[in-house]
């Protein structure tokens, strides 16, 4: 497909050309990355309306998936124009295909915000999702990351963190979750690339099932705690105080 492309979208022009010249691919490349990606899109169109032939790549991945590229394809959609789909390089599916976690569902959360404050209430926010959590993480924050982690989840649940995969140095170690600051700290190596976290879905809850945790949340989304217990003991025959107990959780006490 880059050998029939007259321009390739590119993250980064200089580590796409070493691959295109390995290639002895010639065309033209021009540059999509999160700063110029709605000017970038403008320019894609109008090759598109000269009908050129395009394709996009990502540096390590794939366009739109934690990666520029989004904001260009619907760009490209809403000017009319085809989107092709290829099978490509992605490390979320990579880690999950090698993690042997059996949680029916996954949740893609992708990089976690930077500040401390944030990136904790992202985590709590998390914390209910009844799915395997799919991080993405950068060597320079994957200590506090996982530190947050370990601190705000559950102890019960394990974690894979997946460092480098399909380079050199690929490494997929899986342990409880309270044990991933030490297994960081225990090795400079453990350190270093670019990680894939997987955290395993929450334990389940005593006592409140997931029919009765829902018709708690929808009405506590409406109403104050003690009316949603006593509406929902009423709608899902659950006790009154075991409903009102999670309600108080829910809304962090």
């Amino acid at each position: 497909m880059l050998r029939t492309a007259e321009v390739i979208a590119c993250e980064d022009t200089r580590h796409a050309r070493r691959l295109l010249d390995h290639y002895d691919i010639r065309a033209q490349l021009l540059a999509v990355h999160e700063h110029n990606e709605q000017a970038a899109a403008e320019k894609l169109v109008t090759l598109l309306t000269e009908g050129k032939r395009v394709a996009m790549i990502s540096d390590a991945g794939t366009p739109g998936i934690s990666d520029p590229g989004a904001r260009a394809v619907a760009a490209v959609r809403a000017a009319g124009f085809k989107v092709a789909p290829l099978p490509g390089p992605n490390a979320a599916i990579a880690a999950l295909s090698a993690a042997g976690l059996d949680d029916p569902a996954f949740h893609f959360v992708g990089f976690l915000p930077a500040k401390v404050g944030a990136r904790r209430t992202a985590i709590e926010a998390l914390k209910p999702v009844a799915a395997t959590l799919v991080f993405y993480e950068a060597p320079h924050r994957i200590e506090e990351t996982i530190a947050d982690l370990a601190n705000l989840l559950e102890a019960q649940r394990e974690i894979v963190i997946a460092r480098e995969l399909t380079k050199l140095f690929e490494e997929i170690v899986r342990l409880p979750l309270p044990d991933a600051p030490a297994w960081l700290a225990a090795d400079k190596n453990h350190r270093r690339g670019e990680f894939v976290l997987l955290v395993s879905a929450p334990p389940p809850r005593e006592g409140l099932d997931a029919e009765a945790e829902r018709v708690l949340r929808v009405l506590l989304a409406e109403l104050p705690v003690k009316q949603a217990a006593k509406l929902g003991s009423e709608i899902t025959g659950v006790a009154k105080n075991d409903l009102y107990r999670r309600a108080l959780e829910i809304k962090g006490g």
